[in-house]
């Protein structure tokens, strides 16, 4: 059966345990490596020094929005072009740098200059404190809750001067979309997707590389997906994709592991992404799911089609 109704601080003990081995299961049935081709994850994947590892996540975090096939050829195009280390492209990076590279750029709601300002951001982050896990602990320590981090963290990204940049690539366009600030009510999903690549693992799939920040902190990077598989399986029952929704549904799953609660998060996510777990349920893949025991909308579909046999 469905987990039963439970409060704001997540499942209640017995439906964690009702529910925790069907997840165990899907989560063991799940080729993850296999998918990060088709993620944004697979960019940082492919250098081993930790800062450059950080700047390519944050760069395809921060444009990893729409189709796929759309960004994923506009990060590979400006990460080819930052060199071998983007680390230490950030680091020596100017506004004329910034003008060469990012020329006429455009991807969907952003422009060069939004994206100048992120890079510039994290080349002074880098410069001032070493690392980007630096800048974001300080606000961590400084603000004593995760939106209050990530809040501080964005907007000391966004400290540069704009006028230069205005002037040599033109104005911002979708700046508040790629680095938002302030954080606001929503669920911030591709920055805390950034983070639970540097703070979890390593484990194959999230790097790892983050040793300041304990993965039982993490939000889940709540997306159309996550929000929509969290609800069939009772881990929410908010509709909305908005901070509160992400905290209840991490609550939900840190009743299931307190030390690394969003550890579900990238095979779940890529179960909508693939097409198995659609918006609208095919009767077939719902049979066969190893979610079926505690997923309300499976065992639905699949009692319908039972009925209309």
């Amino acid at each position: 059966m469905p987990p039963r109704a439970r409060g704001p601080t997540g499942l209640s003990p017995r439906d964690a345990e009702r529910l925790r081995p069907c997840l165990d299961a899907f989560l063991a049935s799940t080729d993850s490596r296999a998918r990060i081709a088709f993620d944004p994850l697979e960019f940082p994947h492919r250098y081993r020094d930790p800062r450059d590892m950080e700047v390519s996540a944050l760069l395809a975090a921060a444009l990893a929005y729409g189709r796929a096939d759309l960004f994923r050829p506009k990060v590979d195009a400006l990460l080819k072009r930052m060199g071998p280390s983007p680390a230490a492209f950030v680091r020596a990076l100017d506004v004329a740098g910034a003008r060469e590279l990012l020329t006429g750029f455009v991807y969907r709601f952003n422009v060069g200059t939004d994206v100048a300002v992120l890079l510039l951001g994290m080349g002074r982050a880098l410069r001032e404190h070493g690392s980007l896990e630096a800048l974001f602990v300080q606000g961590l320590e400084a603000r004593g809750s995760w939106h209050g981090a990530l809040d501080a963290f964005t907007s000391a990204l966004r400290d540069v001067p704009m006028a230069p940049l205005r002037k040599a690539l033109g104005p911002e366009r979708g700046l508040q979309h790629l680095l938002p600030s302030p954080l606001g009510a929503g669920a911030a999903k591709r920055l805390n997707l950034f983070l639970r690549w540097m703070v979890r693992g390593p484990d194959g799939v999230d790097l790892g590389i983050w040793k300041r920040v304990s993965p039982s902190a993490l939000l889940i990077p709540l997306d159309t997906h996550i929000g929509r598989i969290s609800k069939h399986l009772g881990l929410t029952r908010r509709n909305d994709l908005s901070w509160r929704t992400a905290e209840e549904v991490t609550a939900s799953l840190r009743a299931l592991d307190a030390a690394d609660p969003v550890r579900f998060d990238f095979a779940l996510c890529h179960y909508g992404m693939s097409g198995v777990c659609p918006t609208k349920p095919i009767p077939e893949n719902c049979a066969q799911c190893k979610l079926l025991p505690a997923c309300s909308v499976g065992q639905k579909t699949v009692k319908a089609q039972s009925r209309a046999r």
